[in-house]
C-alpha cells in the first residue's frame, strides 16, 4: 500500500510499504478515506520529536471503512464507516475506566522509553514515534487499529467525512482545552495560537458559556478566521508592544479568567526574551520554546486557570513557578482523552450546533502529502488545515 513516511527533517515521502495485518483478536483494519495533517505532525516534520525513525508512517487524524476485524471485535463489522481516535486505549485499565484514555496503561509497548523521559508513560499513539509505541500512522491507504472494540466511533450516514474527521483529534482537543478552564457565564478566555486547535478552542469556549474570547497570533489569515468564523477578538502580537498589557487593557486590568496555550513547543515570538529562548534551545539547555506558555501564565488573572493543549515533549527554562504559586493559578494539561468527547461532539454536529469543516482550506490526494506539509508548516497559501483524500 501507499503511505506517507517521515524520511528526515522537513522531508516526507509517499512510499510503498507492507499492508497492515490483524495481529491481535481485538484489531481491525481500516481502509482510509480521509486523513489530515495536524499541527503536531509539523513537530515531527521539523524533527523535534524524539524516537522517530526514517521510514515511519506518520499521521494520527484519520477515518475510513472497516475491511477486516479480529474475532473479539463484535461492535464493528466490515463496511462500517468509522473515525479513529488518535490515543490508542484498551478500555479496561485504571486510566481508561476513569475516562483518561490518553493515559492508557496497556497500549504502549515501548512504555519503558517514555518512562525514562517522563517518569511514567502515556498511551500509544498512531504515527508519533517509537516513544509512544511505534504504531504506523493513518496517512496511508490502510491502518491497523488496535483495541478496535473500544476506540473507533461509527459515523452516521447523515455525517460527511469532513464533518467527522476532526473528531479523531483537533476538535476534542480544542473542546477539552476549554472544558478544563471551568468556564462560567461572563468569563473572558484568551487563546494563544489560531491554528486548527486554537480555532476549536475558541468555538468551544463560546459553546461552554464564555462571554468573550481573545485570540493571539501573528498570522493575518488565521486571525481573520478567528474573528470571522470563530467570533474572537484578535491580537496580532507583531503589531503591539506587550501582549500582557494589551490583555490587561481589554479586561479592566484584571487579566483573562482563563488562558489556553494552543501553540506548544515551537512557539514563535520576538524581543530579547524570545532570543534567549532560542539560544537555550540551540545549546540544549531546553528542548521546547515556552514563549507562549510563559505569556499565558503571566497574563492570567489571579486565581485563574491556564490550560495547556499545545504539545510539549521535554523541558523548558525560565518557567514562572513563582507567578503560579503566589497568584493561586490552576494549571491543567494533558493529551486529549478523545474517546470521552467523540459521541457528545458528534451529537452537536448532527444537531447543527457545530460545523468543524470551517477550518479546511486545502484538500489534496495522499500523493501530494509532501506539498501539504510544506504549505502547512510554512503557512503558505493561507493554509489552515489540509485534508488528504485517499483512494
Amino acid at each position: 500500500m501507499k503511505a506517507n513516511c517521515w524520511m528526515g527533517k522537513n522531508t516526507v515521502e509517499v512510499r510503498e510499504v507492507p499492508d497492515p495485518e490483524i495481529l491481535n483478536h481485538r484489531d481491525a483494519i481500516v481502509k482510509i478515506t480521509s486523513t489530515a495533517i495536524c499541527g503536531s505532525d509539523v513537530h515531527l516534520y521539523h524533527g523535534v520529536v524524539p524516537t522517530l525513525e526514517k521510514g515511519d508512517v506518520v499521521g494520527h487524524e484519520f477515518m475510513g471503512e472497516i475491511v477486516e476485524v479480529g474475532r473479539s471485535v463484535t461492535n464493528l463489522k466490515v463496511g462500517d464507516r468509522v473515525v479513529v481516535p488518535f490515543p490508542i486505549a484498551c478500555g479496561h485499565c485504571h486510566a481508561c475506566e476513569a475516562g483518561m484514555t490518553s493515559l492508557c496503561e496497556n497500549s504502549n509497548p515501548n512504555a519503558f522509553l517514555a518512562e525514562r523521559a517522563m517518569g511514567h508513560s502515556p498511551c500509544g499513539i498512531f504515527g508519533y514515534g517509537h516513544m509512544t509505541g511505534g504504531f504506523a500512522g493513518g496517512q496511508a491507504e490502510y491502518a491497523r487499529v488496535p483495541f478496535a472494540d473500544f476506540g473507533p466511533l461509527k459515523v452516521p450516514d447523515d455525517v460527511t467525512d469532513e464533518q467527522a474527521l476532526f473528531l479523531s483529534d483537533v476538535l476534542p482537543t480544542g473542546y477539552m482545552a476549554a472544558e478544563q478552564c471551568n468556564i462560567k457565564p461572563g468569563d473572558t478566555v484568551a487563546v494563544w495560537g489560531c491554528g486548527p486547535v486554537g480555532q476549536f478552542a475558541i468555538t468551544s469556549a463560546y459553546l461552554q458559556g464564555a462571554s468573550r474570547v481573545i485570540a493571539i497570533d501573528n498570522v493575518p489569515y488565521r486571525l481573520r478566521m478567528a474573528r470571522e468564523r470563530a467570533g474572537a477578538i484578535t491580537l496580532n502580537y507583531d503589531e503591539i508592544d506587550n501582549v500582557i498589557e494589551a490583555l490587561k487593557e481589554l479586561t479592566g486590568g484584571r487579566g483573562p479568567d482563563a488562558c489556553i496555550d494552543c501553540v506548544g513547543m515551537e512557539a514563535s515570538g520576538h524581543g530579547p526574551v524570545f532570543a534567549v529562548d532560542r539560544i537555550k534551545q540551540a545549546t540544549k539547555l531546553q528542548t521546547d520554546l515556552p514563549f507562549a506558555l510563559r505569556q499565558a501564565i503571566m497574563s492570567c488573572r489571579n486565581g485563574g486557570t491556564v490550560s495547556i493543549a499545545g504539545v510539549y515533549v521535554g523541558v523548558v527554562d525560565g518557567f514562572p513557578i513563582g507567578s503560579i504559586m503566589n497568584r493561586s493559578l490552576r494549571i491543567v494539561t494533558g493529551q486529549t482523552h478523545v474517546h470521552r468527547y467523540m459521541r457528545p461532539l458528534m451529537d452537536l454536529i448532527q444537531k447543527g450546533a457545530l460545523d468543524p469543516t470551517f477550518i479546511i482550506t486545502h484538500r489534496m490526494p495522499l500523493a501530494d502529502a509532501a506539498r501539504g506539509y510544506d504549505i502547512f508548516s510554512r503557512k503558505l497559501e493561507n493554509c489552515e488545515k489540509v485534508v488528504l483524500k485517499v483512494g
